[in-house]
């Protein structure tokens, strides 16, 4: 009776969904595929062993991206479906996954004419979904089918767990359809236990986003024996304030050196001429530049390089975040235990940002002078400087083996 009812819903607010795409700018092949109404009838058969990972946008695309590339490398013959929700998480799952996913597609509407196609013809056997997302028909369908659905990587925010409260007898309800519930920390696993999942299928996982490894180093940069503060994938806007603050370091570190890595090289030229007016001596990386003996400023003109070279670091600045862009990944300088300042927006990683500031191992600041008080007080106080080192080695440590935790699901 619940499904019928949820079908003639359907039916009649299916034109304002449908415009409602429309008007957020959602080509014709997306919203065909959240109606599950793609022309292949088969995508996979039922002979498939076919894993399904869900990942809503960008933040959780970035969060499943390591499972999923573990995943083929480690069970070859599996079929990987991923599917994200908006337009941006589509593309970035489609840059990222190319190669890897047999299929990528929307994830569809939670009505239950409209998931019986999409499972009818993905026929996926395990079905994962990052983070925060909870379709009550789309779990109660997997389940009735006997198709085994997880929440991984899974978090409530405080904002959201007190809306959800109010419905706690509701959420009891739909969360009985979902195999397992893996948390990424332990205050996650009580809210979820406190809105009534089993207390027998619900555990702490650890964060996704953590289980990354340092890349092998293929170069070496000589120092000078300087300080180095890098600005990784700034945009524009932010190089202007990496180098005000910079200047301004320098009057107290003098031999303090600068490695800026604009996010996108069509802008090299552009930051070139910004170092210039600030009078520094500069180099390119693409020079073939291996010291920064007789320079202020290398900029990193080059591709791939920039994982590399937060190793050489002794304070990273990840850029995206003085403006909307909503930040760059700390953890590609976190994981060489270097401390990382950014700007305000940072909502791309909100929750790896909210994990390495409760850890004191990174630092987020509103404006320049704050960029330069913290980048001031990490450079003059050594005590500061290693207390903070510390608390990054600590908080990988204490947040890795999540990506084994899934895998052995998968395995299991």
């Amino acid at each position: 009776m619940i499904n019928l009812f949820a079908n003639i819903i359907y039916f009649i607010i299916k034109p304002v969904i449908s415009a409602v795409l429309i008007k957020k700018n959602y080509p014709e092949d997306a919203i065909i595929a959240k109606y599950a109404q793609s022309p292949s009838d088969i995508i996979f058969t039922k002979d498939d062993d076919v894993i399904m990972f869900h990942a809503v946008s960008v933040g959780e695309i970035n969060a499943i991206e390591n499972l999923v590339k573990k995943t083929r490398e480690k069970f070859p013959r599996k079929k990987i479906l991923v599917t994200t929700g908006t337009h941006t998480g589509q593309d970035l799952a489609k840059k990222k996954f190319a190669d890897i996913a047999d299929f990528i597609t929307y994830f569809p509407f939670d009505f239950p004419i409209v998931i019986n196609k999409f499972l009818d013809k993905f026929n996926p056997k395990k079905v994962f979904i990052a983070e925060t997302e909870i379709w009550p028909f789309f779990a109660m369908i997997c389940k009735k089918r006997g198709i085994n659905i997880s929440i991984i990587n899974g978090r409530i925010s405080d904002r959201t767990f007190v809306s959800y409260k109010t419905f706690k007898y509701l959420f009891k309800y739909f969360l009985s359809f979902y195999t397992g519930i893996y948390t990424q920390s332990d205050d996650d696993n009580n809210k979820f236990l406190q809105l009534g999942s089993n207390p027998l299928t619900t555990k702490k996982m650890n964060n996704l986003k953590f289980d990354v490894s340092k890349p092998i180093i293929g170069y070496n940069i000589d120092k000078a024996s300087s300080k180095i503060l890098l600005a990784g994938s700034t945009h524009k806007g932010e190089d202007e304030i990496v180098l005000f603050t910079y200047r301004k370091l320098k009057e107290n570190t003098p031999g303090l050196k600068l490695i800026i890595a604009p996010r996108h090289l069509t802008r090299v030229e552009e930051v070139r001429a910004l170092v210039e007016s600030f009078g520094f001596i500069y180099r390119l990386r693409s020079e073939g530049i291996h010291s920064l003996k007789d320079i202020d400023v290398l900029i990193l003109d080059t591709l791939g390089e920039l994982g590399q070279m937060y190793s050489f670091a002794d304070i990273a600045f990840i850029g995206g975040s003085f403006n909307k862009t909503g930040g760059h990944n700390p953890l590609e300088a976190l994981v060489f235990n270097k401390p990382v300042i950014s700007g305000p927006s940072v909502h791309n990683f909100k929750d790896i940002y909210d994990i390495i500031k409760k850890a004191h191992a990174g630092f987020v600041v509103e404006n320049k002078n704050e960029f330069y008080e913290i980048a001031s007080e990490l450079l003059q106080n050594k005590n500061f400087y290693d207390s903070t080192i510390t608390n990054c080695t600590q908080v990988f440590n204490k947040q890795q083996g999540a990506l084994e935790f899934v895998l052995d699901l998968i395995k299991n």
